[in-house]
């Protein structure tokens, strides 16, 4: 057993001087076949220890269903670490931010009438039963237990949220209650106030930026007089959203902001080390006066990239690293190229067109969190009174609504555009169908409603009678996987689903190229790929060599407006969007 502990200037371990020299890797963002090769890679990069957020909403999505196998399998990622010789840091939050849809936090549990990230009585008794599941997992695993585990953050840049001091003491007694034995640290962005609404006196406090490193730490130093100094988010890059660029930093000057910081003695845990993926509709969005949903890349520009090969940075990271700690002498294998290979792509039909018997009526919209809906996407169909068209007013749309009468599309209504009315044709029916594209993961539009919110109304005439349809993306695309396509020279305009079958000498990491396709999902033998948009700016979804077979393979792709060509491209290269140079 190692013993871990803080030190007047230094963390301790087993009671020598040590400096934590972290990467962060998000399991829930690495399909759990890769974890291992990305774990190797961090070590052979310098790291000795790895850093992971939790995400609430991964492990209990609906309320009491928790899960902690497979893709949430925290004890095995963690397990990992150790027999790659490595320490670990975890972060539960429960609160993550993360660009990760709804910060963590799970829908059924922002959807009540709680006051979130508070001492409020009903919010802090739903935490403490998470955190006692993950505790659970972590206690028996830190470092004075024969684990990996040597420090766990409570909550999460706090500061930047609220200051209420009763919620972090409660925090606190339950993680030391539940068997939590090492140190406990916070996070916050250096500025004054900050670092002294998220912390207590008795928790050791750790900074989040990119650069600047001197004058942050003291800036973190004036907050925490003694112990080491640690930067626990060394932003090395940054996220990108749909209608945006890629983002970038110069491999030189992030270098060199690593270099300043560890000159100077601090320890560091670099955000990201690889940043993985959002698949699924995992991604979240930032909302700052304009709604921005997050891409489902998460490359980050990491010194791992999204494919989990090494960048010019990795190598430049280790260079900097081996002035300050030992780095193994083995390198990691080249970046490897995917095999580039077209298929055509046959159509499935139309796949929103859902069974009635899903749907709820009501006289206003229901909103995806009435439903209980985890999906991407509701339709809602209502008559028009007299078969009248005029002004289509909605109060919010939340977040971009397709618009049609009778089946004729009529335009679309975005949040990120602040829409709000459209004018449409005279008709029977108008249907609207919304789409969800990401929770807000910061501030305090965490748990909004999303879906149409409030009574649309046409020419100031509110529309009643509302027949809400959840559609869950995935059971449709499994079921047209069951069933295929056809070859078809009909043209397909509106949602469409399109097959694609490829075979495979054995499993391979591929990058499915989007370019001429327009809004949608995709899906590789069921494994949820994620989103795509000719939006941009990312063209190429990941597809991990796990969910690819030796053999036959089936793509799906769920296409919401119109393809440019029938083809499904694969690339050698991730084209992850235009950058600001």
């Amino acid at each position: 057993m190692t013993s871990f502990s803080i030190g007047e200037t230094d963390f301790l371990r087993a009671g020598l001087p040590h400096r934590v020299i972290s990467g962060a890797i998000h399991y829930f963002r690495v399909h759990p076949d890769q974890w291992q090769d990305r774990i190797r890679k961090a070590r052979l990069m310098g790291l000795n220890t790895i850093e992971t957020y939790v995400a609430w909403n991964a492990h209990e999505p609906r309320r009491g269903e928790w899960d902690a196998t497979g893709w949430n399998d925290l004890g095995r990622f963690l397990d990992l670490i150790q027999a790659e010789g490595m320490d670990a840091i975890v972060r539960p939050g429960p609160y993550i931010c993360a660009e990760w849809h709804n910060g963590g936090l799970p829908n059924w549990l922002t959807a009540g009438e709680r006051e979130l990230r508070s001492s409020e009585p009903t919010y802090l008794a739903e935490v403490s039963d998470y955190l006692r599941r993950v505790y659970e997992i972590v206690a028996p695993r830190q470092i004075d237990r024969g684990g990996s585990v040597v420090l766990v953050q409570i909550e999460n840049e706090y500061g930047a949220y609220g200051s209420d001091k009763a919620y972090l003491q409660a925090l606190v007694a339950l993680t030391r209650e539940a068997g939590i034995t090492v140190p406990l640290t916070t996070v916050d962005q250096p500025t004054d106030q900050m670092l002294a609404d998220g912390s207590l006196p008795e928790l050791h406090k750790t900074g989040s930026f990119g650069s600047r490193s001197a004058e942050r730490l003291a800036t973190l130093r004036a907050h925490q007089p003694t112990g080491p100094l640690m930067c626990s988010e060394f932003w090395d890059g940054w996220f990108d959203w749909w209608g945006g660029v890629h983002h970038t930093t110069d491999v030189e000057a992030a270098a060199s902001d690593l270099d300043e910081l560890l000159a100077a003695g601090a320890s560091v845990n670099i955000y990201m080390f690889h940043g993985g993926t959002n698949f699924g509709l995992t991604n979240g969005a930032n909302h700052k006066g304009r709604y921005l949903p997050i891409v489902t890349s998460y490359d980050y520009d990491a010194p791992l990239d999204e494919a989990g090969n090494p960048t010019a940075k990795f190598f430049a990271f280790r260079d900097v690293i081996a002035k300050y700690a030992p780095v193994p002498d083995e390198r990691p294998p080249a970046a490897t190229t995917s095999p580039a290979f077209s298929v055509p792509l046959v159509p499935a039909g139309a796949w929103t067109d859902a069974v009635v018997d899903t749907s709820v009526r009501t006289d206003s919209p229901a909103t995806f969190d009435e439903l209980g809906h985890l999906s991407a996407l509701v339709r809602y169909d209502t008559e028009l009174p007299g078969g009248r068209g005029g002004l289509l007013v909605t109060e919010e749309v939340r977040d971009l609504a397709w618009v049609s009468v009778d089946g004729q599309a009529v335009g679309t209504l975005s949040r990120a555009r602040h829409d709000r009315a459209l004018q449409i044709p005279a008709g029977r029916t108008l249907s609207i169908l919304v789409e969800e594209q990401g929770r807000v993961n910061y501030d305090h539009r965490l748990g909004e409603q999303k879906g149409l919110i409030g009574t649309p109304a046409v020419d100031d005439a509110p529309l009643t009678g509302w027949r809400s349809t959840p559609l869950d993306v995935a059971e449709i695309a499994a079921e047209i996987a069951g069933r295929g396509g056809k070859p078809s020279g009909a043209p397909f305009t509106g949602p469409s689903a399109w097959v694609a079958d490829f075979t495979l000498d054995s499993p391979a990491d591929l990058l499915l190229d989007t370019a001429s396709w327009s809004k949608g999902y995709a899906f590789v033998n069921g494994f949820f790929l994620g989103r795509y948009w000719r939006n941009g700016p990312q063209r190429t979804l990941f597809v991990p060599a796990p969910a690819t077979l030796a053999g036959a393979n089936r793509l799906v792709v769920l296409e919401l407006e119109y393809l440019l060509s029938p083809s499904a491209d694969f690339v050698s290269a991730l084209a992850l969007g235009d950058t600001e140079e």
